[in-house]
Formats: C-alpha cells, sequence, structure tokens
C-alpha cells in the first residue's frame, strides 16, 4: 500500500509522511504493527479518501484532522491518515527525511521531534496510550541531534511537563 500511496502523492506533486509504527522503524524501533499512518495536508483529504474507496477500502471514520480505513483483504490491512495544515505541514513535509521503512521500501519520514509531538497529542487525546507512547518518544528522544527543547514545548502544549521531566531523567 505504502507504493500506491507513493503514487497518489507524487502524481499531485504533494508531500506525506510515513508516521506511527511504520514512522519509528526508520528510527531503529521495530514494533507489530499492522496499519499505515502518514500525514498528509488538509487539501488532499476528499481526493485521498476517495482514492482509497476506490481501491476497496472502507472509511470507517472521517474528521477535520484524521480518517481511518480499512480493506477487506487483510494483508492491504488498514491505513490511518493525519491531516495537516499550515505551519505544521511546512515543518512536518519541509523536515521529512527519506528512509527505508521496510526492506526494500523508501518513503519521507518526519524528524523525530514531529513524531515526538504527534505521540503526545495522542497521548493527550487518549491517555490509555500513555505507557506506549512514552516508550516510543524514549527511543526517539535518544536519536542524535534531537532538540528537547522543542520536545519540551510539545509536552508543554498539553500540559504535560510532568511526563516530560519523567522520560528526560530516564535519558
Amino acid at each position: 500500500m505504502l507504493e500506491e500511496l507513493g503514487r497518489f502523492f507524487s502524481g499531485r506533486g504533494a508531500p506525506f509522511a510515513v508516521i506511527g509504527g511504520m514512522g519509528l522503524r526508520a528510527y531503529g524501533l521495530a514494533r507489530a504493527t499492522y496499519d499505515l499512518d502518514i500525514a498528509a495536508e488538509i487539501r488532499w483529504q476528499e481526493e485521498l479518501v476517495g482514492y482509497l474507496e476506490s481501491l476497496g477500502y472502507a472509511t470507517l471514520h472521517r474528521s477535520t484532522g484524521y480518517s481511518n480505513h480499512l480493506h477487506e483483504e487483510r494483508p492491504l490491512g488498514r491505513v490511518d491518515v493525519v491531516y495537516v495544515r499550515g505551519e505544521t505541514a511546512a515543518a512536518v513535509f519541509g523536515e521529512a527525511r527519506r528512509a527505508e521503512i521496510v526492506p526494500g521500501a523508501v518513503a519521507f519520514v518526519p524528524r523525530p521531534e514531529h513524531l515526538i509531538a504527534m505521540k503526545v497529542h495522542a497521548m493527550a487525546e487518549d491517555p490509555s496510550r500513555t505507557f506506549q507512547e512514552l516508550a516510543d518518544i524514549r527511543h526517539l528522544m535518544q536519536q542524535p541531534g534531537v532538540d528537547r527543547g522543542m520536545v519540551r514545548a510539545a509536552f508543554a502544549k498539553r500540559g504535560l511537563e510532568e511526563r516530560f521531566r519523567e522520560i528526560e531523567a530516564t535519558l
């Protein structure tokens, strides 16, 4: 599915980035995941949802910030999309780097600080995700050159400064 999405976006001159579990693989953290999470600009939502549905994906949820899609054929699995705009889109896509996601599949991934910000947002929205997100964030914070000030700001924006201090104390 990654190749299909790559063709969709490149055919429109539009950026996208792999996030979630597959995005973490680009930073050396492999975990079992059966879905493909991507970030895309909100202006492509309508066309992207239509494209996924034309491939046989059922849209499970759609809002301004997210859409979730599931294919009945298990190998095609689930595609979850986070939609970004404005300065966020410019930063996420402008600072993304090409990386091997799985052997033979290369795509853009956001820098660790942007993946962390998305994980902090997810944790704030759904506290049941806290422990897994914190483990992922800790791994990402250990990547070379991570801007801890930027990470701290992401936690502060969600009122989770104590969680940032907990992680930082373990590094």
